[in-house]
């Protein structure tokens, strides 16, 4: 009797840790699949901001071409007037 007894009380602890294992098994895959779920979130807002920045530069580098001509042509200016002003000296002289 008292084996039967030792291997019922085995037997129920085999069943709990058992259950136990498998409801903490359960709870791991919500949390992880949770934690999969921010992490692809978090990724694609990151994703996201990397694009937008890479729009911006572009946008950017468009701004300073223009900037780059105006530039150009404002030394182009100066440099004409300059060459009048040295002939109007000249003509004063």
């Amino acid at each position: 009797m008292t084996v039967e007894i030792g291997v019922l009380i085995a037997i129920g602890g085999l069943l709990l840790s058992f259950f136990g294992y498998q409801l903490n098994r359960t709870k791991e895959v919500k949390t992880d699949s949770q934690q999969d779920a921010e992490i692809r979130t978090q990724l694609s807002y990151i994703g996201k901001g990397v694009d937008d920045i890479r729009f911006e530069l572009r946008a950017n580098q468009k701004d300073i071409g223009a900037l780059n001509e105006r530039v150009t042509r404002v030394e182009e200016n100066n440099k004409s007037i300059h060459k009048r002003l040295d002939n109007i000296e000249k003509e004063n002289a």
